[in-house]
């Protein structure tokens, strides 16, 4: 497996955690995140939210420094 797989699989893995962390995101209900209790995951909503937020824009970073390496064929 060449440096170029890992890293296009690390992207692909990136965008769908990103998709699934956005529609977790709840600014004015509940969002996905109601469904099966998942609002109750952590002790306050304000702690849930920085901890999304922290996590999305972890991956944003990640996914768009990967699309530029893919992208620019620097590999």
């Amino acid at each position: 497996m060449s440096a170029n797989q890992i890293i296009e699989i690390v992207w692909t893995l990136s965008a769908v955690f990103l998709i699934v962390l956005v529609l977790l995101h709840s600014p004015k209900g509940d969002g996905l995140g109601g469904i099966g209790g998942q609002s109750q995951l952590f002790t306050s909503a304000k702690s849930a939210e920085k901890t999304l937020n922290r996590i999305t824009w972890t991956l944003s970073i990640t996914f768009i420094a990967l699309t530029i390496v893919l992208s620019a064929g620097l590999l």
